[in-house]
């Protein structure tokens, strides 16, 4: 990895320089451009781990205090063993402080806007042998013949498949979100109100003679699932045999017609693939995130949003919890204290997804200013545009001077449903607040703890929040999934979240558009896949 770094004279060189080390798993040397841009002096660690499961890297920064020779050490054992490879390297006091700390900067920005995720805290559990950013797991195949193709359907795909097992590289993006927030909020609740709102979910359960149907079964019923979920907003399928593994799952949607579509923040690469073949995510099963509560909200940002989703359980929890959980936007729009919903609506909401202190800057003293605008620059044009969102890199908006925080765009918390101009509550507070976070389960390091503000940047009183929290926990539906028990929502009406676990979990989700739009297939990004694949 020396090679190739001398090009990189700037003083953000070493970010070029870690992407590149990435790549290389057995053979690490720093190059000189590197180390010459680094004070104080700092470790960095890789480790290998080969497991029966994969591979997997892991990458920390400590203080070191002496120069030594890369150590490798190997263990084996039934799972295949694992190795260590740890190299520190000192550098002279001498350097430009300047240019070693905003070096420093941009590294940890680097790092740190890759852990922080949108609408969750994805880390991905361990990678599976396969391709880059694809993970694959030995699971359970069910004796279900296979069915005739279905005939077309009124929500038809318009994926061309590399083969007939395989729509890698097929996706297209994630659509456009559809903003419709023009409303007299007052009004549309008093209708919801004096109307009623139905049920939002209907339960499908199998018995033998649904699973001996296979694909038929969901043929026949297409038309009665999809006009439930477009009228109600989510039908949950229970005891099927078909939907027990990636490629059964896929099969099921792809019969009923949906079309698939990326995550909304797939360009981050942070949406970790369980079976990219299949189109099929991981949700988070992670075990160092088993006690963080993921609270409601949609899969979507300001610019995008996947209008369907179908969530599917593998295995649920081994030992306790990890249900999934849904509810309805339109009854929480109802529900809100008129004067909440009201002051919200008129003030709007600004996300920040990410906290990056700073104030390690300080021992640059009269440089210390420049070196932050130099690194705000730098996350600005280099990072924060691979998440594909409208995000303001600024410092201090929560009261700390040297906290530099990207902060979405102002946007409206309720919106119309873009096909029934239904009113719902289209907002991500119950999750993002900190106000929240700091109240409940989470175990998202600082650089990954989110908040919510009003639009102008001002902050959201505790009382107002905690009313928000009260109306939403009211209309949360736990659901505990057995294998191959499948969920599909309509994202624009329906928020889901996942209770906090103990043991191993494996739930997963594949995301639908329309199936009219515009088909944009982005072409495969390198550095996504290596986030994907690498990053723990």
């Amino acid at each position: 990895i020396s090679s190739g770094c001398t090009q990189f004279r700037g003083a953000f060189s070493p970010l070029p320089c870690t992407l590149a080390a990435l790549q290389r798993p057995l053979s690490i040397s720093f190059p000189q451009c590197w180390v010459a841009r680094l004070a104080p002096p700092l470790s960095v660690v890789y480790r290998k781990c080969r497991e029966a499961t994969g591979l997997a890297f892991v990458l920390g920064l400590q203080v070191g205090e002496q120069p030594s020779q890369p150590q490798k050490t190997c263990s084996r054992g039934s799972s295949g063993g694992n190795c260590s490879l740890v190299v520190k390297c000192m550098c002279s006091g001498r350097r430009n402080k300047a240019h070693s700390s905003m070096s420093k900067s941009a590294m940890v920005a680097g790092v740190a806007i890759g852990l922080a995720g949108v609408s969750e805290a994805f880390m991905p559990s361990p990678a599976m042998p396969g391709s880059m950013g694809t993970r694959s797991r030995v699971l359970g195949k069910v004796g279900v013949p296979r069915a005739a193709a279905a005939p077309r359907l009124r929500m038809t795909s318009t994926l061309t498949p590399l083969s007939p097992n395989s729509i890698k590289g097929q996706l297209p993006d994630c659509p456009a979100t559809k903003w419709n927030t023009g409303m007299d909020v007052a009004a549309e609740q008093a209708k919801y109100k004096a109307e009623g709102i139905p049920e939002i979910l209907m339960t499908i359960e199998a018995d033998a003679a649904a699973n001996g149907k296979g694909l038929e079964y969901f043929a026949e019923r297409k038309e009665e699932i999809l006009a439930h979920v477009a009228k109600n907003g989510a039908v949950l399928f229970k005891g099927f045999d078909m939907s027990k593994d990636p490629e059964g799952f896929r099969k099921v949607w792809e019969t009923l017609g949906l079309a698939p579509c990326l995550d909304p923040i797939h360009s981050s690469g942070l949406r970790s693939f369980l079976s990219e073949k299949d189109g099929v995510y991981e949700e988070v099963n992670k075990a160092s995130l088993a006690k963080h509560y993921i609270g409601l909200h949609n899969e979507s940002t300001f610019k995008k949003t996947a209008t369907y989703g179908a969530f599917v359980c593998f295995s649920p929890a081994t030992i306790a919890g990890g249900e999934f959980f849904i509810a309805d936007g339109a009854k929480i729009f109802r529900d809100l204290r008129a004067d909440v919903l009201q002051t919200i609506y008129d003030r709007q909401v600004r996300i920040s997804v990410s906290n990056l202190d700073m104030d390690f800057l300080s021992v640059l003293g009269p440089l210390k200013e420049n070196a932050k605008e130099g690194v705000k620059s730098l996350v600005a044009a280099a990072v924060a545009p691979k998440f594909d969102m409208d995000l303001d890199m600024m410092y201090g908006a929560d009261g700390k001077p040297d906290r530099l925080q990207a902060i979405e765009h102002a946007q409206s918390p309720v919106n119309r449903h873009p096909e029934t101009g239904m009113p719902v509550w289209f907002c991500n507070i119950h999750n993002h607040a900190r106000y929240l976070r700091d109240r409940r389960p989470c175990s998202v390091p600082e650089v990954g703890m989110t908040d919510v503000y009003f639009g102008d940047l001002s902050k959201i009183p505790g009382e107002m929040l905690d009313h928000i929290n009260e109306v939403s926990n009211t209309h949360i539906q736990n659901l505990a999934m057995a294998p191959g028990d499948v969920l599909l929502i309509d994202n624009y009406r329906l928020l889901h979240g996942r209770q906090t676990f103990e043991g191993e979990r494996l739930h997963a989700v594949s995301w639908f558009r329309k199936g009219d739009e515009e088909v944009v297939i982005k072409q495969p990004d390198m550095l996504n896949g290596i986030i994907n694949k690498f990053i723990k």
